[in-house]
């Protein structure tokens, strides 16, 4: 299976496409936006995420319990959920700047989706792709205007169970969309690796037949990594301005030499996997004649019996195979042998 998001094709015999995951992390500010663009640029990310809501797409404003953050949340500061929002919301009046900006980069650029208004504002900036973001994997009205844009669905499924999944997939379907990636994702900032559970990326693959990958909150490159040992084609990572500790979701986000060095070990994963592979590879093969052949370890006369005491496996391999050394033995010599001749048919009775 192939998938086309802009320029880049995502499947099981195409690179990696990773995500540089903007989120809150502009700082309210749209040129440290237009930075974090060419950062991740720098950082050899093949794309740019945003997220398009208002606080008003998401939530409402209110003080009742329902909507106060919690104590123990890393978002606690806040006093509720609309105030955490407008504060981490990118303003849409940015969108065609931040866009411009990662095109001129050739940079792919896109966004989460939070409400069908967000849909058709995206549409309007050409957007090649749409996120569903993990909490919004039950809104089906949402699946379904993303649905019938007929391009790519990507589902984070961190707060979503497989009944969530398969009702998910099962509603972009529905509306003639095949277009779907489904990332493993756990939704807890920062996530703890032991909840993970990147082996559900290839039983994805295999159970819904849609390409699979990760959205990493963890902290580090090492979850990533694995999902692309595993099969993952897709990696979403939160990016920052290198040394930015005051963003919203800075706190469990990249900067950019450590998502720098993430790309280049995602690269040498990938090369590192190549493919099923039973041949001696170009760069082993001068290595060959450094494996065991039979030879003479003791000066045996013509005539004279080959024992266990006169030939041996040893390397280097231009004597014979050592598949034959029981055939040979009780076998008589044609001729004088010294130490360290070679055993070859044409000496051997």
């Amino acid at each position: 299976m192939e998938i086309l998001i802009g320029k880049h094709t995502l499947g099981s015999s195409h690179p990696v496409f990773i995500v540089a995951e903007m989120s809150a992390n502009h700082g309210n500010s749209l040129n440290q936006a237009l930075d974090l663009i060419k950062s991740a640029k720098r950082a050899g990310a093949n794309a740019i995420k945003l997220q398009t809501y208002t606080p008003d797409t998401i939530t409402i404003k209110s003080n009742k319990d329902d909507f106060k953050i919690p104590k123990d949340s890393p978002w606690a500061a806040y006093n509720n959920l609309w105030d955490l929002y407008k504060d981490g919301s990118t303003p849409w009046e940015w969108h065609d700047a931040i866009f411009t900006e990662a095109r001129k980069l050739d940079l792919e650029v896109f966004s989460s989706v939070f409400d069908e208004s967000s849909v058709d504002y995206l549409e309007s900036l050409n957007a090649p792709a749409y996120k569903i973001a993990s909490l919004e994997i039950t809104d089906i009205p949402l699946l379904e205007k993303t649905a019938k844009t007929q391009k790519p669905v990507i589902i984070s499924t961190g707060v979503g169970d497989l009944n969530d999944i398969e009702l998910a997939i099962k509603t972009l379907r529905k509306y003639g969309n095949q277009e779907i990636i489904v990332l493993q994702c756990t939704s807890s900032y920062p996530a703890p690796p032991e909840e993970a559970n990147l082996l559900t990326i290839p039983d994805l693959v295999k159970r819904f037949g849609v390409i699979a990958g990760l959205s990493d909150h963890t902290i580090g490159a090492e979850s990533s990594i694995a999902a692309v040992a595993l099969g993952a084609s897709f990696i979403e990572k939160h990016f920052k301005i290198e040394h930015d500790n005051d963003s919203v979701d800075s706190f469990f986000s990249m900067g950019e030499k450590e998502f720098s060095k993430m790309v280049k070990s995602i690269r040498l994963t990938e090369q590192s996997l190549g493919k099923p592979c039973y041949e001696i590879t170009p760069s082993a093969e001068p290595r060959l004649k450094n494996r065991r052949s039979l030879y003479v370890i003791k000066p045996i006369k013509q005539g004279e019996v080959f024992t266990e005491k006169n030939i041996k496996s040893v390397r280097p391999a231009l004597g014979l195979h050592p598949k034959y050394y029981r055939d040979i033995l009780g076998k008589k010599s044609l001729k004088n042998l010294e130490i360290g001749d070679r055993l070859s048919w044409e000496n051997i009775e």
